[in-house]
């Protein structure tokens, strides 16, 4: 072998080994960039802790959110922040107590319509928009009707669908008359049954935001009416028309069940058309899907299961929901959590999954991604709800609730772990207890709330 051709056979294999190394890098810089999950957050309704078939229900069929069960871990101790809708999801985007952010109670059609959450707050939209990720949003807001308060404004790219409390599955008009369907910061109408809708434009975003495809994790969060008031089914005829605050035909009572049956299979059935899209389209090892409800089921027609009350109360049936998360080859599949867990947890725990930390301050959510991919315990700590007169905070397995009625207030004490529909007052044996937990309830409000302007009570 002559001397020239030696050195450039070595300056060949060199340049060889060089180009081999840069795109061994250039493939680390891309693993590295699409480590971070999809993560598609679905919220039901005022859906009932006994109302999935994974849950217990023998009344309602639900094989597709059954079948997301199977595939991570369900909680039998996951609570909504709120009894009712708009505190819970001020929690759910802000990992604070709702209390912090003044949104204490529903922020209604009636008297409402030109307060909600701050933009001061940072939401979980907004630090997931940060770390890279496209955001998406369709469905119930809830957090404010006049414009200034529209989820485009609060991190979300995309976003269509109604901002109020309910609307009618078909006409989409709300409780007071008013036409409730946007398209980005705009009111722009469409045909369809809100529950379909929200499904299609799921669908449709995980196809066109393939990361595979952008290069662009995205977070995709599917605010579902289901099972919410007005009872509609699929093909029912609209409850209510525009300038109109009555129903302007009624449901027939013997009907009720059968159609509530049916808007919850409805629901699961969309559902299951979003975990096939994401299959088909190659996502499900990278794609953490989350399940849950934003409060217990309204008394009068829904299933809370073996839990005491309703929406609206701070009994268990008011806030104890079902909760699903899968993330495949991360979290376990099959498995159940007793860990006690709030909404306001998401956000530290999806904002970490993102590489990232909470950017907001007094965040009270904490972080149990351990948990969810270790199975570790999660450290105590005493939990609050408040609506109005009704008060409760959970220690451990113990829980105190108050409620003040006509100048008198109520103390209950629970042992949750013996007695979780609520049923024996255990008070009168624990009366050192009771004072303390009264205590710790007395000081959370105090705190929670200094310096806060409620927008909602």
């Amino acid at each position: 072998m002559n001397f020239k051709y030696s050195v450039n056979l070595i300056l060949g294999v060199s340049l060889l080994m060089i180009s081999c190394k840069k795109n061994e890098k250039e493939k680390e810089i891309v693993v590295e960039k699409n480590i971070k999950p999809n993560i598609i957050l679905i919220m039901a309704d005022d859906l009932g802790y006994g109302e999935l078939s994974c849950y217990g229900s023998t009344k309602i069929n639900t094989p597709n959110i059954d079948k997301l069960a199977s595939q991570g871990v369900k909680f039998l101790d996951f609570h909504s922040n709120g009894p009712v809708c708009s505190p819970t999801r001020a929690a759910l985007m802000t990992g604070k107590y709702q209390q912090r952010t003044g949104v204490e109670g529903v922020i209604t059609a009636a008297n409402h319509r030109e307060v909600g959450l701050s933009l001061d707050e940072t939401t979980l939209a907004e630090e997931l928009k940060n770390l890279g990720y496209a955001t998406a949003m369709f469905g119930k807001w809830h957090l404010g009707y006049a414009e200034e308060f529209n989820p485009t404004y609060q991190g979300f790219e995309t976003f269509t669908g109604f901002v109020g409390g309910n609307i009618d599955y078909h006409s989409h008009i709300d409780q007071e008359g008013y036409l409730d369907w946007w398209k980005g910061n705009n009111i722009d109408d469409e045909k369809g049954y809100t529950t379909d809708l929200i499904t299609s434009y799921g669908v449709d975003y995980i196809k066109n935001n393939n990361p595979n495809k952008t290069g662009k994790p995205f977070f995709l969060y599917l605010s579902q009416e289901s099972p919410h008031y007005p009872i509609q089914g699929r093909h029912d005829k609209p409850v209510r028309e525009e300038g109109n605050k009555k129903y302007i035909r009624k449901v027939d009572k013997d009907s009720v069940q059968s159609i509530y049956t049916g808007m919850i299979e409805t629901m699961d059935e969309g559902i299951g058309k979003i975990m096939k899209t994401v299959n088909t389209e190659n996502l499900n090892e990278n794609t953490i899907i989350i399940f849950c409800s934003d409060n217990g089921a309204a008394g009068s027609r829904g299933d809370n299961g073996v839990l005491r009350a309703a929406k609206a109360s701070v009994y268990e049936g008011g806030h104890r929901v079902p909760a699903i998360i899968s993330y495949p080859n991360q979290i376990k599949a099959n498995t159940v959590s007793n860990a006690t867990v709030l909404s306001m947890d998401f956000l530290p725990t999806l904002v970490d999954f993102a590489g990232g930390k909470p950017s907001g301050k007094n965040i009270d959510g904490v972080n149990f991604k351990s948990h969810l991919l270790n199975e570790t315990n999660l450290a105590d700590r005493n939990l609050y709800w408040v609506f109005g007169s009704k008060k409760a905070i959970r220690n451990g397995e113990w829980k105190l609730v108050t409620n003040q009625t006509e100048g008198k207030e109520s103390i209950e004490l629970f042992n949750l772990k013996n007695d979780v529909s609520e049923k024996q007052d255990v008070s009168a044996n624990e009366p050192e207890r009771v004072k303390n937990m009264l205590a710790q309830l007395e000081n959370w409000q105090k705190e929670v709330r200094a310096g806060v302007v409620s927008v909602a009570k």
